[in-house]
């Protein structure tokens, strides 16, 4: 019964947009936008309402219709679903454009380049190829209306509308009627003159050289203009020729025509074919090949277009990974086309992937991972990295590989700012103690200090009190130079995080000890720091009310940005001395070599830039630099002892008693600093570390020094040592008389002054111990 029947059209699973239609080919089509209902992903719909009276036009759409359902390649339009009615027609496609639209789009945006359009040129003439030489078909209707382009920038050939057999069993060509269209035929087909020594392939060659003419040059205006190729590639003039030439038998076939123009120094050779190409048929490809393909891709992507870039290469890149067992060698072209996406698309399609490959136990990957995580951490969110992500990159402190451990180092700078309070504070803690106390590569323990000393603001006030001066005080003993510059340098970038009775008290004693370092990049830093702890001690001291404001952040909760005036004086930089690690690496890849640095003169600002010249020596414990450096300061430190005393550093009990008539820094007075001196070594169950013991703690104690011993022979007055310029050849560097000792404590202690007959003695001799023979 007719109350049962149902309107197809409202069934169908396609809808219209309501916007205005595209338009279309010459012809019964009208091109609109669409979309799936069900996912609402955008499509193409060409739709034909059926009239009365127009009999031969229903039947030229629905052999369109017929034949673009049947045909199936990728340079052709591609089918989707579609609707025969009694009143309409509806053939769904990808979501496409016509040609002549998007040329205008993209000459208002600055014009195509001549790679993109020799490949939507290249394709166009594959799709004909592939109809006259596999189908036998003649397409009838080659021209700028019959092409279209999706949203890859790939060129599709559609207008399928007057195509017939070439092998005349289906009847000769249909009558066309439109004027727009019957202006691109050939001339042995508009003169009627008949002439039949001609190729199956020879009309539509003709035509394609009319859409060749059009792409360049614009709008056809009559057939006598193709005389002039205008601006048509000069490399591409030759083979247009052959395509518009009078004579039909000398016009190419579509296969030699691509033939000729691939050619040395042809139109169509070029690195954007060549990859699109090889992006057809990458699933036939050899691992070896596809794992030289990505290689290379990353140098091609910047001159390749957006679209492209986005809609065909990313969907190869993300399948490479999933099913071709790409590896690392994706990860370079996938961060580079992921500069393309918007916010949620890089959260929907690069993210899943990310986070999956830091579970692979493949070096490669993980150190690229590293390298180029500034590209992505931004699209992580502090869930993902806390339980996804940092779990899976903790495992680099612990790889036997320095290259992945100095990269994992340099990686926190980047992960800490979303790291919760458990992984950041105690968990990477522990790993840097380690990697400072214990690594046999002196930039891997420098580049440590580095990225404590940026990631200091981040960390609570309870963890930056008990970790932060004793790191930096441990990197100031470390034998590699750099690392002491670091030390120096972390002090002054975390400068306000340190309470007035910490600067006194623990950095200035340890920083004064750095004025005599062998290197004078070390010294120099050393006295930059010195002036501004008592530039800052004296102001205080001279206007006790600033003492508030200057502690603010002391107690304050992490936050970034802190230090920001010291670390731009400072000017250092994690990459300081990333050189260094690969240079070792590369010279020792099994051993487990010893720094020792060859002293030299680099800039005083920030780390220094010409990298230190490293002496591999015979392998050591893990413990053996901290040893030979505490010898090394002991020695030091009886010089010091001796003889810094013969200079006029005036009265100490005169400063003393001077000191007790002023007004006391804190609101309680003498006897409050005098608590909270003493509560310094007895530790807080909170900032108990003994769990870090076997790592190397940074913890340490402020021991009672024993009586000095006399100085080694050999040692001079500091003031006497000439620092900047040459020695006499007869003599030899002060400090070399130095000599290491064989045994020591496995962790530094740290140096304190005592008063010893009235006296001042910066740095008090420590119990020694007997000298190897």
């Amino acid at each position: 019964m007719w109350f049962f029947a149902r309107d197809p059209v409202r069934d169908f699973p396609f809808e219209l947009s309501p916007d205005t239609p595209e338009g279309g080919p010459p012809g019964p089509w009208v091109l609109h936008r669409g979309r799936k209902k069900a996912t609402g992903s955008p499509v193409s719909i060409f739709v034909y309402d059926v009239k009365p009276g127009a009999d031969e036009q229903t039947q030229v759409a629905k052999a369109a219709f017929k034949r673009l359902k049947t045909l199936r390649h990728p340079n052709i339009l591609a089918y989707i679903d579609g609707l025969e009615t009694d009143k309409c027609l509806h053939v769904v496609t990808d979501a496409v454009t016509p040609l002549k639209m998007y040329l205008k789009e993209r000459a208002e945006a600055g014009g195509l380049k001549e790679l993109e359009l020799s490949w939507g040129l290249h394709q166009i003439v594959k799709a004909l190829s592939f109809l006259v030489n596999d189908c036998s078909l003649i397409h009838n209707n080659v021209c700028m209306a019959a092409v279209f382009v999706d949203r890859a920038g790939e060129w599709k050939l559609g207008g399928l509308d007057y195509m017939y057999s070439s092998q005349g069993n289906g009847g000769g060509p249909p009558r066309k009627g439109v004027p727009e269209l019957e202006q691109y035929d050939p001339p042995e087909l508009a003169d009627g003159s008949g002439r039949a020594a001609r190729e199956k392939w020879s009309a539509d060659m003709w035509r394609l050289g009319c859409l060749i003419w059009e792409v360049f040059n614009g709008p056809l205006p009559r057939a006598a203009a193709l005389r002039n190729p205008g601006k048509i590639p000069k490399s591409l003039v030759p083979h247009y020729c052959e395509l518009v030439g009078a004579n039909p038998k000398v016009r190419p076939n579509p296969a030699r025509f691509l033939q000729n123009c691939r050619a040395p120094g042809g139109f169509m050779n070029n690195r954007f074919v060549e990859t699109n190409l090889f992006l057809e048929e990458i699933q036939i490809k050899e691992p070896a090949e596809k794992q030289k393909f990505f290689q290379e891709l990353s140098k091609s992507l910047d001159s390749f277009p957006e679209d492209f870039c986005r809609h065909k290469v990313l969907p190869q890149l993300l399948t490479a990974f999933e099913f071709g067992n790409a590896g690392a060698v994706v990860l370079t072209p996938l961060f580079k086309v992921g500069k393309f996406l918007s916010a949620e698309e890089y959260q929907q399609k690069i993210i899943p992937v990310v986070v999956k490959m830091f579970s692979s136990t493949d070096r490669a990957m993980r150190i690229r991972l590293l390298q180029q995580m500034e590209q992505f951490i931004q699209y992580l969110d502090e869930p993902t990295v806390n339980t996804q992500i940092f779990p899976h990159v903790v495992h680099g402190f612990l790889d036997t590989n320095p290259a992945i451990r100095e990269q994992t180092v340099k990686s926190m700078l980047l992960l800490a700012p979303k790291l919760n309070e458990a992984n950041l504070n105690v968990e990477l803690m522990k790993h840097f103690a380690r990697l400072q106390a214990k690594d046999e590569q002196g930039p891997i323990r420098c580049n440590t200090t580095v990225c404590l000393g940026k990631i200091g603001s981040y960390l609570s006030a309870s963890t930056r009190h008990r970790v932060l001066t004793s790191a930096f005080s441990r990197a100031t003993k470390d034998p590699f130079a750099p690392s002491r510059v670091a030390g120096v340098l972390g002090f002054a970038a975390t400068h306000n995080l340190y309470s007035m009775n910490d600067c006194a008290h623990k950095i200035l004693p340890v920083l004064c000890g750095l004025t005599v370092d062998p290197e004078k990049s070390v010294r120099d830093q050393a006295f930059k720091a010195i002036r501004s702890f008592l530039s800052k001690l004296e102001s205080v001291s001279e206007d006790p009310t600033q003492l508030a404001e200057v502690e603010k952040d002391v107690h304050a909760a992490s936050s970034p940005g802190m230090g920001g005036a010291a670390a731009s004086w400072a000017g250092w930089a994690v990459t300081g001395v990333s050189s260094l690690t690969s240079k070792l690496i590369r010279a020792h890849p099994t051993a487990t070599p010893a720094e020792t640095n060859v002293p030299q003169r680099p800039t005083p600002e920030g780390l220094p830039a010409p990298a230190p010249t490293l002496v591999p020596a015979t392998p050591t414990t893990p413990g053996h630099w901290e040893t030979q450096e505490e010898g090394t300061d002991t020695a030091e430190d009886s010089s010091a002892a001796d003889r810094w005393d013969d200079e006029d550093w005036g009265s100490l009990e005169e400063a003393e008693s001077v000191l007790a008539q002023q007004e006391d820094w804190s609101t309680g007075g003498q006897a409050s600093r005098a608590g909270q001196t003493s509560n310094l070594d007895a530790k807080s169950p909170e900032s108990d570390w003994s769990s870090w013991e076997a790592e190397g703690s940074w913890e340490q104690g402020w021991q009672e020094p024993s009586p000095p011993e006399p100085p080694p022979e050999g040692t001079r007055l500091a003031s006497e040592y000439n620092w900047g310029g040459p020695e006499p050849s007869d003599k030899g560097d002060p400090f070399a008389a130095v000599s290491a000792r064989r045994e020591g404590r496995p962790s530094w202690p740290g140096r304190s002054g005592r008063s010893v007959g009235g006296r001042w003695r910066p740095n008090a001799q420590r119990r020694r111990r007997p000298r190897a023979p």
